[in-house]
């Protein structure tokens, strides 16, 4: 597993949850790091300070990823502040709402689409040249879910539909950019308790149920998550590419 002091870590959406508990470990383990936000800067500031305690670097950005200029200006400036980028976890994306197959219409289906996708295919295609570039190799980590595995409750049909597309889309871009010296892996998490996402779409009910189905017995949190992408970035130079990794505490198991 590669040494990650001094690597050059550019993360989307890490105002909170999953993306600002990835932040906090990859900033434990030295790396420098660059921080996308849409919404609250007050999570990126809290982080600028742990990195400075921890004696590297971090800085951060606000920007609509679904816009490809926001998006090239947010990857340019994090490439200009790290001197490139060696990870890029691509961690925004939402639900948007639950709507059931005779409620989506199409700007709903479309606005789901943009903020899962489409912003994972502007930052990635932007960032191409700076993960080229690292000398190491570079290391991609996408955020799935278990929806895109198993389908995801009812209500999330086009959440859960990009889900799934951004596995394939992992694999693909595993092959595409293998020559290069790049790893593409994907994380699935299941029920993840704490998250903005869970706190705005999951009544307590239902989250109730499903813990009762974990063979681990408890619903997972953001850090779980992160200690397994900060597995992912470290390796940089391994041989993990084109793998999903499920955190779901057993219930889903393939």
């Amino acid at each position: 597993m590669g040494n990650l002091t001094g690597k050059k870590a550019f993360i989307t959406g890490a105002e909170q949850g999953i993306g600002r508990a990835t932040a906090e470990q990859l900033i434990d383990a030295g790396c420098d790091v660059f921080l996308h936000y849409h919404t609250k800067e007050e999570g990126p500031k809290e982080l600028v300070e742990l990195a400075k305690s921890r004696g590297v670097k971090a800085a951060y950005l606000n920007g609509d990823l679904t816009s490809e200029e926001q998006a090239s200006k947010c990857v340019h400036a994090a490439a200009e502040f790290l001197g490139g980028i060696d990870i890029l976890v691509n961690n925004v994306g939402g639900i948007i709402g639950r709507k059931w197959l005779g409620e989506i219409d199409a700007d709903f289906w479309h606005k789901v689409i943009d903020v899962n996708m489409t912003s994972m295919l502007n930052i990635t295609q932007t960032a191409l040249p700076f993960l080229k570039a690292a000398k190491d190799g570079a290391s991609v980590i996408n955020l799935a879910s278990l929806a895109g595995r198993a389908g995801g409750h009812s209500g999330s049909l086009v959440y859960s539909t990009t889900k799934g597309a951004i596995l394939t889309w992992t694999r693909s871009l595993a092959a595409e950019l293998g020559e290069h010296g790049i790893r593409v892996n994907a994380v699935a998490p299941g029920l993840i308790l704490g998250t903005t996402f869970h706190n705005r779409h999951t009544t307590k009910e239902s989250a109730d149920a499903t813990v009762r189905q974990i063979p681990l017995g408890r619903g997972g949190n953001a850090d779980d998550v992160a200690r397994a992408i900060r597995f992912l970035a470290s390796e940089y130079d391994g041989f993990i590419s084109g793998a999903t990794l499920d955190i779901n505490g057993g219930i889903y198991r393939m």
